[in-house]
């Protein structure tokens, strides 16, 4: 049922209203849709670089898609306390892509499955466990900045898939940016223009447009933009295989994933926050805590079976923001899907023939949304008086100058570039040191206003 919030979009469908299932199946199928390709790029990425061969590349893709279903169906449904009951689509991140090729080819893929296995249940797990403790420390200033820099962040990503993907030989030709435009527009008249199923499912049916429109290409012109000899070459079903590639425990990786873990657990918060931005809120304790256990453990869990770690996926973000849909069971019929790709290696193969640039159309839209998000979590929560301007200036600068300018971090330490070359590490470290230091009514150690002290009061006494 429609309603509007009174800080936030129109919703179409509630966190717990279930949309007839033919409509839960395609909304659910729209959001793996827009997620899949650059979710498993980080394995075809890290597998790429430390030189395994395509049999083994194929399957830590599997576990991928198959942990990241799994992830995502323990979000929307929970198991215990592992699980917000948000509609949070989960997979791989690119936060971790650099550490797990300078570890992999350093130590070897063991080293790095075994830090994961430890600092997923230890580091966002103990956050998760205190979150109680440490949630004045991230209000909505500091979380939308997080939000708004992931969205930010991810725009270059999305133009780099829309001009065909950064390694093409045919990077920024005209039918790329075409292909990625028609998606674009397709998506945008839908959402805009037109009602009903038409509107909750404009990015799927932007994606099918494009993708029909790529191959028409292909046959048409010769052009080899939709290539599916990898489905050819895939197995129909496969099953994970535990510690295939071993579990090895070095102190310098652990204490590389910990860090990064801190990362992805401030990503999570960003992104949860976010989704609830929709309703014109922040997420409970309760739901911070749940979500963050769901990040590390079958983080955890996945390392087992060679899956690198699995966290919030932005760009679904911007899909509940952009549909209205926030219904948490159409995002657990997608882990479903998800899962059964996993399982069937054919079936993924055959998704992934989608080309970039028609996800990259649809990727550029969901990042513009994430950070539209993210400015509405601000404005709608913490009034943009001096001292919160000079904290999103600072802190928004910094994540943009190290996102536009990496190589000015040249002269550090290796480790300390890796570290502060992440622009979400740099924006959200800055905001909140900024918030808890600087005197103000969101600091946790100054000036808390009644009002905020009694909602986080209401807060609590709701776990």
């Amino acid at each position: 049922m429609s309603s509007e919030t009174d800080r936030g979009v129109q919703i179409e469908y509630g966190v717990d209203e279930k949309p007839p299932l033919p409509k839960s199946l395609l909304l659910g199928l729209q959001h793996i849709a827009v997620m899949i390709v650059p979710a498993t790029a980080v394995a075809y990425i890290v597998a790429g670089d430390v030189g395994l061969n395509p049999a083994d590349t194929a399957y830590i893709v599997q576990m991928v898609m198959l942990f990241s279903g799994i992830a995502t169906m323990i979000q929307a449904y929970t198991i215990g306390p592992v699980g917000a009951r948000l509609p949070i689509v989960m997979g791989s991140s690119f936060t971790f892509v650099g550490a797990s090729i300078s570890i992999g080819l350093d130590y070897g893929l063991a080293a790095v499955f075994g830090a994961i296995l430890v600092t997923g249940f230890v580091v966002e797990g103990l956050i998760g466990w205190q979150f109680k403790r440490i949630k004045p420390f991230f209000p909505p200033l500091v979380t939308g900045l997080v939000v708004v820099i992931i969205g930010l962040y991810l725009i270059p990503v999305a133009m780099e898939y829309a001009a065909g993907g950064s390694d093409a030989a045919d990077f920024g030709a005209l039918y790329h940016l075409g292909l990625a435009g028609l998606v674009l527009g397709v998506a945008v008249v839908l959402n805009m223009l037109t009602r009903g199923v038409t509107r909750l499912l404009s990015v799927l049916i932007s994606i099918v447009v494009g993708y029909v429109a790529a191959i028409a290409l292909t046959f048409g012109t010769g052009l080899e933009i939709v290539d599916f000899s990898p489905v050819g070459d895939a197995a129909l079903i496969a099953f994970p295989e535990p510690t295939r590639f071993g579990l090895e425990f070095e102190p310098i990786a652990i204490a590389t994933f910990a860090v990064l873990f801190l990362v992805s657990a401030m990503e999570t918060v960003g992104d949860m926050s976010g989704v609830t931005a929709a309703e014109g809120r922040n997420p409970t304790t309760k739901e911070f805590r749940g979500g963050l256990f769901n990040d590390g453990f079958l983080s955890s869990i996945g390392s087992i079976f060679a899956a690198f770690p699995i966290t919030s996926f932005s760009q679904n973000v911007g899909i509940v923001n952009f549909t209205g849909v926030m219904s948490r069971h159409v995002v657990g019929i997608g882990g479903g899907i998800l899962a059964l790709l996993g399982l069937s290696p054919i079936i993924g193969a055959a998704v992934t023939t989608i080309p970039s640039s028609v996800f990259g159309g649809a990727v550029l839209l969901m990042a513009g949304m994430v950070a539209a998000s993210g400015v509405r979590l601000i404005i709608t929560n913490a009034s943009l008086d001096r001292r919160n301007m000079v904290i999103v200036a600072v802190s928004l600068g910094l994540g943009l100058g190290i996102a536009t300018t990496p190589e000015a971090l040249s002269g550090l330490p290796s480790d300390a570039e890796l570290f502060f070359g992440q622009p979400v590490i740099v924006t959200a470290l800055s905001a909140l040191l900024l918030n808890t230091f600087v005197p103000g009514p969101q600091s946790p150690l100054f000036d808390r206003s009644e009002p905020e002290q009694n909602e986080t009061a209401s807060i609590s006494s709701d776990d």
